[in-house]
């Protein structure tokens, strides 16, 4: 009987976790909604944070990855993200995971975990 692999695997590990980061900033950063976010963020800082995302999401889907960053909670405090900010996250994940015809299983996956991090980052209650 073999072992069911992680999220991590069955996404394809760090490459297509990293490619899917890579299609999913610009879509939030283009954002007419989301855009502020990143406003007035050097290149150094956005590569950086574009890093953290990676790892985060490769060790929460069971990778051998290292995560360093902050919690969630830490890392959003403040930033008046909304229950609207959310969706619109969530619609542009769903574009992304739709870009690499992410299987429905994965793509459910991914989902929930998501919106399992939604309590730590959405302050604001109104859109």
């Amino acid at each position: 009987m073999s072992e069911q692999q992680s999220l991590y695997q069955r996404l394809g590990g760090y490459d297509a976790i990293a490619a899917v980061a890579n299609n999913l900033l610009p879509r939030l950063m283009s954002d007419s909604q989301l855009g502020r976010f990143w406003q007035n963020r050097g290149a150094d800082g956005i590569d950086r944070e574009k890093q953290l995302l990676i790892d985060f999401l490769c060790a929460s889907a069971g990778g051998p990855v290292l995560y360093i960053g902050r919690d969630n909670r830490t890392a959003h405090r403040g930033m008046g993200i909304s229950d609207s900010d959310w969706s619109r996250l969530v619609d542009h994940l769903g574009d992304t995971l739709d870009h690499f015809q992410v299987p429905t299983q994965e793509r459910s996956d991914v989902l929930n975990f998501i919106n399992s991090t939604k309590a730590d980052i959405v302050e604001v209650k109104a859109g």
